[in-house]
């Protein structure tokens, strides 16, 4: 199985780029690994099983690939996070506040959080993925949602 390019790109543009600016928390960069990612799915010959398949190859492309621009950026020292935020439409303030505390969260913990939230990942899937045992996603699930669930607790109890 060989989709088109151009119709993975229409298919998966959105999860690829979410994953990508997940590991950059830069927009600019995001758009980078998307190009990369979807050009090197171009240059390859490689038949796949089947649709997820194609769609694991993508994310696990994007993520090794944000990986090290993340990695160059930050031996340069630029600035993590844009104000990338503010061009999403979230369904609710509420929708916002945690993607905020998402993307502030540890690289380990955000991508894990990520895959099994934003991208409907099971723990053995993102096991795969990421090359991590099952036990190690879970442990990076719970801390994450430990960190996320103590953030939005100090937020909350701000507003109050």
């Amino acid at each position: 199985m060989r989709p088109d390019t151009q119709v993975l790109f229409e298919r998966y543009r959105q999860n690829v780029y979410a994953a990508a600016f997940s590991v950059c928390q830069n927009a600019a960069d995001a758009e980078d690994v998307l190009q990369d990612t979807f050009l090197q799915y171009h240059k390859t010959n490689k038949d796949y099983k089947d649709e997820q398949h194609i769609r694991a190859w993508l994310l696990r492309a994007a993520l090794s690939r944000a990986t090290d621009v993340w990695r160059k950026r930050k031996r340069r020292q630029e600035a993590p996070l844009d104000d990338y935020s503010e061009t999403l439409a979230f369904p609710s303030p509420e929708s916002s506040s945690l993607f905020d505390a998402v993307m502030a969260l540890p690289d380990n913990y955000r991508s894990v959080i990520h895959l099994f939230y934003y991208e409907d990942y099971t723990v053995a899937e993102i096991a795969k993925l990421l090359h991590l045992s099952q036990s190690n996603v879970k442990t990076r699930l719970s801390r994450g949602r430990n960190l996320l669930k103590e953030t939005l607790k100090e937020d909350w109890n701000d507003d109050e």
